[in-house]
């Protein structure tokens, strides 16, 4: 059964196209076992045996497959599985968006002084909470419509890939079996 998962940052977006094939040949190159992907937004279920996967290894493998560069951003299933589980929100504050609740997911935790300046970006209309390396946003909204300034989170807390929750919750129950 998969134990991490590579989300995967800028995949089948624009001319960044990379089928289900050439993913899981990439990482089972890596020496990686029971590989799948889940849906086509560039998320990558593995085992890695006694290994520990490396950000990097994989980002040279992916430059060397799909002929670009991609950002990993690994978790094990147990990190996923926090993610789903975690409310960061009230009910309250949840029904009265129209939005969908979205995580993303950073390089590292952000320090102190960074994630207070990362936070006073929140409005009524898109509200965010940080939880270790995962920045939650909810939207009055679409994200499209937002008035959040992502440049300027991104330049506070790095880069960063962003999925809606329920598509980690999704994933978090296929990690589970």
């Amino acid at each position: 059964m998969a134990e991490h998962v590579a989300f995967l940052r800028g995949i089948n977006v624009g001319k960044r196209k990379a089928s289900k094939e050439q993913l899981q040949v990439a990482f089972e190159r890596l020496g990686f076992g029971d590989v799948s992907t889940f849906r086509a937004s560039g998320n990558v279920l593995f085992e890695a045996g006694s290994g520990r996967p490396k950000p990097e290894e994989i980002e040279a493998e992916l430059v060397s497959e799909l002929g670009f560069q991609v950002t990993v951003f690994l978790r094990s299933a147990k990190q996923v599985a926090a993610v789903a589980a975690l409310e960061p929100f009230s009910r309250a504050q949840l029904s009265a968006s129209r939005g969908k609740l979205q995580v993303s997911f950073l390089m590292r935790r952000p320090a102190k002084t960074v994630r207070a300046k990362a936070l006073e970006l929140a409005t009524t209309d898109d509200r965010l909470v940080l939880d270790g390396s995962e920045l939650y946003w909810l939207p009055k909204g679409g994200t499209q419509d937002s008035g959040l300034d992502s440049k300027a989170l991104e330049r506070l807390l790095g880069t960063f890939t962003m999925r809606t929750k329920g598509t980690v919750e999704l994933i978090a129950e296929r990690l589970s079996g």
